[in-house]
């Protein structure tokens, strides 16, 4: 039996890895901050016959101290992790702040993923063949970093801040590996592409509606979309970074896989949770 643990794991595509891993006898972890969403994963879960494998960990992983809990209760109730899955991202089309002082974006589907994969780092050295499969958007639409205002807090744009949380999950990828040159977890950058869950739901109208028209005719749906995010899973790829695009490998080539920008972008990120780690005055 292996354990896996799910950020966004009720909900989406989160979900439907977690129940795939039900289904065949493993443990699943399922982190999101819904309690509806957690209790009817739970009810899903025992409707399998999975209820003593399956258990919804309550966060709020936009914020430091609901990364930290989850590090916290995974290691105290597991003794290895096999697959750490980054599925948790939520569209904001206006700005909004952590209690953090966090740009909302940047917190959620950057930060979390670099605190967390960090975090239980040694609980995947403990498996055979452990997988970080962080869901983000390699070889999709463009982006950069703002290296000057990393909160946007000039000039927000919903969409701005949703590419540069990918390319910051590009660097992160490859800084990972190249801080634990021996490790024997493998991580994988994977881009479903246009799939069909909830994603448009904080969207405002009109786009929330066209979205939802072209996701009926054009998205794919969830049980096909996690196939080949189960296969990695399950046969980890040989290098230690690789990046896909809707099962297509990716070269790690050009500025969004730049070792000299992942290790910028560590040290960026090292300081600032040391900043929000520090006693407010």
């Amino acid at each position: 039996m292996r354990t896996y643990v799910i950020t966004g794991g009720t909900d989406g595509m989160g979900r439907g890895l977690g129940l795939h891993f039900l289904r065949r006898g493993d443990r699943v972890i399922a982190v999101a901050s819904g309690e509806t969403k957690g209790r009817a994963f739970l009810a899903e879960a025992d409707r399998l016959g999975a209820a003593d494998r399956a258990v919804h960990l309550r966060a709020d992983l936009s914020t430091v101290a609901g990364m930290r809990k989850v590090i916290d209760e995974v290691t105290g109730a597991a003794d290895a992790v096999d697959g750490l899955v980054f599925g948790a991202q939520r569209f904001r089309p206006e700005r909004e702040e952590t209690e953090d002082g966090l740009e909302f974006t940047f917190a959620l589907a950057y930060l979390s993923r670099f605190v967390i994969g960090h975090g239980l780092m040694e609980h995947l050295e403990r498996a055979e063949a452990a997988v970080i499969m962080n869901i983000a958007g390699p070889g999709g639409m463009p982006g950069r970093i703002h290296w000057d205002d990393l909160q946007l807090r000039d000039g927000y744009k919903g969409m701005r801040a949703a590419m540069q949380t990918s390319r910051c999950n590009d660097l992160l990828g490859v800084g990972f590996a190249a801080r634990y040159p021996d490790a024997r977890t493998r991580y994988v950058l994977y881009n479903p592409g246009f799939v069909a869950t909830a994603m448009a739901d904080p969207l405002p109208q009109p786009q929330r509606a066209i979205t939802k028209t072209l996701a009926r005719f054009f998205a794919t749906p969830v049980d096909k979309a996690i196939v080949p995010i189960a296969g990695l899973l399950d046969d980890p790829p040989a290098a230690a970074v690789t990046a896909f695009k809707r099962g297509r490998p990716l070269p790690l080539t050009g500025t969004d896989f730049d070792p000299a920008a992942a290790d910028r972008l560590h040290e960026v990120t090292t300081d600032l949770l040391a900043r929000v780690a520090a006693p407010r005055r």
